[in-house]
């Protein structure tokens, strides 16, 4: 079975900064200012990666009064999770079988 990643989303996902805002996000919802005390981002660089976040469908926000929370989307996760999980299914079944193409 051909298994296809999805590579928008690896894209923005392999900014290291990006990722380490996935990771905050997946822990709890956030605010910029609670954003960049735990990355230590300036705010103005932290909403250009916000805006990528969102566009690429990886978060949404959430009005909070003046503030703006930023929730992981658990969905793409999954998704991009069980990409993952059939390209280790497909491995571990090759290795199994020892196929190879014959040149």
């Amino acid at each position: 079975m051909l298994t296809s990643v999805d590579t928008d989303i690896l894209r923005v996902l392999a900014d290291p900064l990006r990722l380490q805002i996935v990771t905050l996000l997946a822990r709890e919802a956030l605010c910029t200012t609670h954003l960049v005390e735990e990355t230590g981002a300036r705010q103005t660089n932290l909403s250009n990666h916000m805006k990528v976040l969102r566009e690429a469908g990886v978060v949404e926000t959430e009005p909070c009064g003046r503030w703006t929370y930023y929730r992981l989307k658990p969905e793409v996760m999954s998704a991009l999770s069980a990409q993952f999980a059939q390209l280790a299914a497909d491995a571990q079944e090759t290795a199994e079988s020892g196929r190879k193409r014959s040149c």
